[in-house]
């Protein structure tokens, strides 16, 4: 069973890494992230009041 080159080594190494790279760039910057909550839901959680009772 031959055995590969290192410069084949290398190549594929560097291959898989730009496949990496290019793809976590694509995911970060082209993924549209969708809010939670609306606004109007934001605005009425925070007019809940804690009534605490020790």
């Amino acid at each position: 069973m031959p055995q590969m080159a290192p410069m084949s080594w290398l190549f594929l190494f560097s291959m898989f890494s730009i496949a990496l790279i290019l793809f976590t760039i694509i995911n970060y910057f082209f993924l549209i992230y969708q809010p939670i909550s609306s606004y109007k839901e934001q605005k009425n959680l925070s007019q809940i009041s804690l009534n605490w009772k020790w």
